[in-house]
């Protein structure tokens, strides 16, 4: 197990802080024309799927660790956009709890010996999962949609600066 991947993980807020660093609310609801090609969620929706995804991941994670193998239940991220009022919720907030969560979560991860991050759960839909897959799959996340933040940006004339 590559350590490095608990340090990756638990800067994932800082990133997704920074890709937002200087929207308008007006930036942050915007939604692309389909012809644009960057997706269809504004990067208010991206903020706060992000948000959700890293929560019900969190959860699902600490049941590897703790339980054995157990069951991990997939959602609908569509339903969750088009159901839970993210135009309502806050972008900022959003990802301070982000960001808190992984860096409370990352001080259990480093805790961990090697072994566990080789402990498995089921996913209903994915099949088996490790530890370690899971937490390289919310790095992996979080820079797959801060790409597209970056080119909702670049549409919206407020390029990120390197």
């Amino acid at each position: 197990m590559d350590r490095k991947l608990i340090e990756e993980y638990e800067s994932g807020g800082g990133k997704l802080a920074k890709a937002i660093e200087g929207l308008s609310q007006q930036d942050l609801l915007w939604v692309p024309a389909k012809e644009a090609g960057i997706g269809l969620w504004s990067i208010q929706q991206i903020v706060i799927h992000l948000m959700d995804s890293d929560l019900i991941w969190a959860a699902r994670m600490k049941r590897i660790i703790a339980e054995d193998h157990p069951v991990i239940l997939g959602y609908d991220e569509t339903k969750f956009a088009a159901s839970l009022f993210y135009e309502l919720q806050d972008a900022a907030k959003a990802v301070q709890i982000l960001d808190l969560n992984r860096r409370q979560f990352a001080k259990a991860l480093r805790k961990l010996p090697d072994s566990a991050f080789q402990r498995t759960g089921e996913h209903n839909e994915r099949g088996p999962i490790t530890l370690e897959q899971s937490v390289r799959a919310m790095v992996e996340h979080l820079d797959h949609h801060v790409k597209f933040i970056r080119l909702k940006r670049e549409k919206l004339g407020k390029p990120l600066k390197a």
